[in-house]
Formats: structure tokens, sequence, C-alpha cells
């Protein structure tokens, strides 16, 4: 069997000068014998590496307890919790009657739990043929009789809303008796205040999220009714409930503006009311306050500063149009910290905020006035708000965790801040003592402060010797706070530097932090990440020859580009559903989301702005000279990143090799790993599938940076 890498055909024409163009069409024979081709030599390539990966798999397995549930959440007579079953992939969907404050008491002890809904059995079901099952909605009816859910089974997140009934555990029929199932739904879901109705959110042939339709229980879902639908092809459309149960809301953003419509709970049959208005460049998010005359809602908007502020508004009714009476505000905008959603639980206000690349929530009580922070102690530590879905609660459950500390639930009291423990993440075998982490900052070329979360192992010389493996994402406003993992644990433990960069595209520093990351800007995600790198050499914190990076999707995209621009930098590099033909996707209004693409990366029928994305997409950019190791992953089920691109970029990339792409001539080996069955953008579904996919990656890093062969522990640089 020939160890030479696949060779793609290449097409060139003058309707395509591209010549892997031809990929783009996801049925054509050639390309799924190409990728076939691909996945035999990345397994014959990867075959050396079986006892380390198994190894790897063995020892993060061992580290998840085999039976544990999660910490409970209220919701009207009932604590709800998930539950993981020793030896089985995926959750069951629980709940007891409640008794008392929800605490440490409702979820270790009380009546046996009732399983409303196991994962693994839908493994068992006729629709279910690759062995992966992810679930988009999970929603028990306001009376706690019904439970509406959605499966996919291809990874291609496409759902298939189902209703439940729960007093008998099987799912419901129509007055016909056929199974009560709609088809192509997303995310999201409301349900009326009666329990009679759902609202769920489908999407069009591109898998933009497009329209809002009612579901009546008991009925043929093609009698179902057409909510909303967006026209503009930029937004996409969310449906959720507010917590105090009295609207639905109806939220459609694109990338820079949103709109909210509103529907009262107890008139399903209602037509939507505007909050206010899209306009463009403004955006705003919203809950409700119950009260009189319908109460208020609140909003987070950056109408009127930069980093957002929160307003409120009376709700609208009968004689009172949305928006009458204008927006007051409760929370005046401040450089510096970034206000991003705000929570109403009665009397009080929760509202999320970042600040110091940090997250910090700011309770409010709305009958005093008096305001107090929520904070996790350091910018090294991740604070979130976990399931909250008590209106009327008087205190909040947070989850905070790090690098090397798993998650720990408290419930933080709203009226005197005191925190209580209900929950710590059961590791067997592993001590957070032994390791340590840390937030430090590197010097971006234009001088700006980028900050860098960093974990090692407790004892590790900080000389400059050891290997680092270096996160980042860097795109669409979104964080990349700290997380703990298995994989990066058994990193720690061989004598890696875990780094994670916080680099502009992200949100970490608030919208600015966005803006100087994105459309003309863009290149300034990658100059971060690579000052980043040498900054981690430069300071010794890890060795210079021995830094892998690695990122996934828009992070992939990273991946790719500073592959190109900076490739004697990297031992390694890691490059997940790699987003890396940016030109020549951003062209194509037919593939899936693309259209809502432009105002992150540019639109490329626009001369300047192809010009500059030209100038960084990976796939315009293969490296002139020797490159480093890439480890490429791609699915045919994904929707986000359609599989052509990582195909395309790694057929250029055999193709310009200067040294052969087989790295015989000292050129680095390019490797992909195309899942050709189930699986999604993010990878496997099931806990312990996870972990072997994380195997393979972790071995490749291991086997490229020469540091370590899957052995145990190693305390210095090894």
């Amino acid at each position: 069997m020939s160890s030479s890498p696949p060779v793609a055909p290449a097409r060139p024409g003058k309707a395509a000068p591209d010549p892997y163009a031809w990929m783009r069409d996801a049925g054509d024979p050639a390309l799924l014998a190409y990728l076939a081709a691909e996945r035999a030599y990345y397994d014959r390539q990867t075959a050396p590496a079986a006892a380390v990966r198994e190894e790897l798999t063995a020892e993060m397995s061992a580290r998840v307890a085999p039976a544990a549930e999660s910490v409970s959440w209220r919701r009207g007579n009932f604590d709800y919790f998930t539950r993981a079953v020793a030896g089985l992939e995926y959750e069951q969907f629980c709940r007891r009657p409640a008794a008392g404050e929800p605490g440490p008491a409702a979820w270790e002890q009380g009546p046996e739990a009732e399983v409303l809904l196991d994962q693994n059995l839908l493994l068992q079901d006729p629709e279910c043929g690759g062995g992966y099952v992810e679930l988009g909605v999970r929603e028990v009816s306001p009376d706690g009789s019904l439970l509406a859910y959605s499966v996919d089974f291809d990874g291609d997140e496409v759902y298939q809303l189902r209703i439940r009934d729960l007093a008998t555990g099987t799912d419901t029929t129509t007055a016909a008796g056929l199974p009560e199932r709609i088809g192509r739904t997303y995310y999201g879901l409301a349900w009326s205040a009666d329990s009679r109705s759902v609202f769920y959110v489908v999407t069009n042939a591109a898998y933009r999220a497009h329209q809002v339709w009612r579901h009546d229980i008991g009925t043929d879902p093609a009698r179902d009714v057409l909510v909303f639908a967006e026209q503009d092809e930029r937004f996409d459309v969310i449906v959720r409930a507010a917590r105090s149960g009295a609207y639905i809301l109806l939220e459609t953003e694109s990338r820079d503006t949103t709109e909210t419509l509103v529907i009262p709970a107890t008139d399903a049959g209602a037509a939507p009311v505007v909050l206010r208005e899209r306009r463009k460049g403004v955006e705003y998010r919203a809950d409700h306050a119950d009260g009189p005359d319908g109460g208020e809602f609140y909003l987070v908007t950056n109408d009127g500063a930069a980093e957002f502020r929160l307003v409120r508004s009376p709700a609208p009714g009968p004689g009172r149009p949305a928006g009458a009476g204008g927006w007051h505000e409760v929370v005046p905008g401040a450089t510096g910290t970034r206000l991003v959603s705000c929570h109403v639980f009665g009397r009080f206000l929760v509202v999320e905020q970042r600040r110091g690349a940090a997250t910090q929530l700011r309770v409010t009580d709305r009958e005093t006035g008096e305001e107090r922070l929520i904070e996790a102690g350091g910018p090294e530590v991740a604070l979130a708000l976990g399931i909250n879905e008590e209106y009327h609660a008087g205190a909040v459950t947070v989850r905070t965790e790090s690098l090397i500390d798993p998650p720990s639930w408290h419930d933080v009291d709203l009226a005197s801040g005191g925190w209580r423990l209900r929950k710590r993440q059961e590791v067997p075998g592993f001590d957070p003592a032994g390791y340590r982490t840390q937030r430090i900052t590197a010097a971006a070329p234009d001088g700006t402060a980028i900050p860098v979360t960093v974990a090692y192992r407790a004892g590790l010389p900080l000389d400059g010797t050891a290997p680092c493996l270096l996160y980042g994402y860097g795109a669409y406003e979104s964080c990349e706070w700290p997380e703990f993992r298995l994989p990066v644990a058994s990193l720690l433990d061989r004598g890696y530097l875990y780094a994670v960069a916080h680099i502009r595209g992200g949100g970490e520093g608030g919208r600015r932090w966005w803006l100087q990351g994105r459309l003309d800007h863009k290149r300034t995600t990658f100059t971060d990440f690579i000052a980043v790198a040498d900054a981690l050499a430069a300071g010794k914190w890890v060795a210079g020859d021995a830094i892998v990076s690695r990122g996934l999707s828009a992070g992939g995209l990273l991946q790719g580009a500073v592959y190109s621009m900076a490739p004697r930098r990297w031992r390694a590099v890691v490059a997940e559903v790699p987003f890396v033909d940016a030109v020549n996707s951003m062209l194509d209004p037919t593939i899936p989301l693309t259209i809502n693409e432009w105002d992150e990366w540019g639109d490329p029928r626009e001369p300047a702005m192809r010009a500059y994305m030209e100038s960084y997409s990976p796939y315009d950019n293969p490296p002139a000279g020797p490159r480093p190791d890439l480890l490429v992953t791609g699915s045919v089920h994904d929707p986000r990143v359609l599989v052509h691109e990582p195909a395309k970029w790694v057929a250029r990339l055999r193709a310009t090799s200067p040294t052969g792409a087989d790295g015989s001539a000292g050129d680095g080996r390019v490797l992909f790993r195309p899942e050709l069955g189930a699986g999604a953008h993010v990878g496997p579904a099931g806990r312990y599938d996870k972990l072997a996919y994380e195997a393979e990656v972790l071995a490749f890093i291991l086997g490229a940076a020469g540091r370590g062969n899957g052995g145990g522990a190693v305390t210095g640089a090894g």
C-alpha cells in the first residue's frame, strides 16, 4: 500500500481558474473518492501512534466519573437535572419533585428520579444510522406534562422536533395516529402559557434560521402557522420565552443589528409586536419584568453607548404601542465595561458584563437601587450564570472554573451576596493543587496588551525549555474564557505549558476588541496571536522551537493564516474544520451562512475588501518556505464549514510544497482527517467518543513536538 499522500485532480478552466473549485460539488464522486483516500492516508500515517492514542484515551476516561448528576435547577414543582450512567455515552434528562430550597439536599436525596429522556436510547431509533445523536432543544412545558425535544442523527444541525407525553413516557401522535414530528427545525423553542402550543425555528436550504412557526399540540404539523419570516438574508432568527413566562421573544439579528418582537404567552395566536424597530448598527437584547399593565422590558443596547448600557421601557399593550414612553436609562455605558445581557429575577436584575478581560455579574435591586458585583476572584477564573429558570428566585446558581480547576457551582444570594457551594465536578485522580494557572499579557505589534491565560504543572521549569500548546479563536466577539478540559490536564502532565490567547476579533476586551479584529482589521487577529507566541518564547515561558498552535472553525482560519504568515514560529499546527477559503466562499451566496457572514469578514465583491481578504486567506497564501507539521480536520455533514474548504486547502498545500508533500525533504507532514460518517462541526457527541477524538489530536501534538511519547507524567521539560 502506497505511503505517498493522495493527489487531488486539478481542473482549472476559464470559468473557474481555481484548480480545486470542483470540490464545491459535494456529490461529485471524485470528491468522495479523494476524501476517502485522504482518510486512508491519515489512518496509515497515524497507525504507529495507536498505542499512544489508546493510553491517552484510557487516561482521560479514567478521569471521567462513571456516574454523576449535574447540579439541579428549579422550574415549577420540580428540580431538573442531567445524569451520566456508567459506561454510557450520553446523558439522561431527569427530574424530582421539588423539596425545599435548591441545593445539595435537593439533588443528592429525595425521591427516585423520573427519567424524562434517555439520549442513549435514541441510538436505537430507526432513523439513527451512524451511532451519533445530538439534541437541539429540550424544553418542558409550563404545566410539566410535556417535553419538546429535537434530535440530529447526522451532525448537520438539522433537527427533528418531537413532543413527549411525560405521563406515559412516549412520544405523542396526531389525531390521525401519525407521529407528531416536525422536520428541519433549529435551535430555539418556546411554549405558550397554557402548554398547548410550541413556537419553533426552521432553516432554509442555506441553513439560515429564517422562520418562526407555531405548532398546536396534537395537530398535524402540516397545519402549523407561520408566525414570522425574516426576509433579510443577513439576519438569523431565534425564539425563546422570557423567564417571567409572560412573553415569547422572537429575536432576529445580523452581526451588528438586532430587532426583537414579542407575543403574550397567554395569547399564542396574537401577532408579534416589535419592541424597537431595527436600525443599522444598533443592537439590543431584552428580558421582561412583570408588573402592572404588562410590566416592562429591560434592554442592554449600544444605542448611545459604545460598550452598551441598560435601559427599560414599558411593555406594549392596549393603547400603548411598543416603545411608547421611550427608553429610561438604568445603567449608563462606561469605558472599559461591556454590558452583555440583563436577566430579571423578580425584584433583582443580574447584568452580565466584561471588564479587565473577565466576566462580572452586576446585581441591582429594582426597589432600592442597591448594587453589588459578583466576581470569580481573578481573571484566570471563568464565571458564568448556571441554569436559572425560576423568575422569583432569591439566589442564582453560578459556575466557576479555570484551566486547572474543574467546574464548581454555587448559589449566590441576590440580597446579601453570600455564596453557598452546591457542587464540584468530580474528576477522579486529578488534584488541582498540583497545577498552576495565571493571567499574563503580551504586547501586540501596535503596543496593545493582549491577555493570555496559562497553565502548567507545579514544578515545571519556566526556563525556556517547556513545549507549549497555544489555543486561539478571535472572531464574532466570542470569548475564550478559561475552561477545564481533560486533554489539557494530560498535556500538563507531560511537561507542556498550555496557553489561551485572548486576541482581538473576540470579545474578552469588550466591543472594541471585536471591532479591532474584523472586516478590514482582520489581520490584527493573526498578528496578535503570533505576538503571543513570540512573547511566550522571549519571556522563557516556553521553548521557541516547541510551540504547537490549535484552533477550530474561525479559529481554524486563524491557524491557517498564522501557518502561512509565520511558518517557522510553529512546531506544528492543528486546524480543525478550518474556514480557509475566505474569498471564494464569501463570493458564493449559495454556500450556507455566507451572506450573513459578510458583516464579519467583508464582501469580496468590493475590490478593496477582496484585495484585503486575499492578503490573508490561507487558501490563497500557501507558505513559500519550509512548513511545520499540519493536522487538518473536516466533516462531510458540517453545515458551518463545508468539507470542500479544508479539502481544497490540503490539496493546494500538497501541490505547492517546495520539498515534497510527504515531508521527505524536510517539509512538515500534512495530515487531513475527514469525518466521512456522522459527525458534527465540533466533533463527536458522546462523552467517551469525544475523548477518543481528543486522544488522536494529542498524539499528533506529542509526536510533532517530539516531547514525550504518551508515557507517564513529566515534571520537567522532558
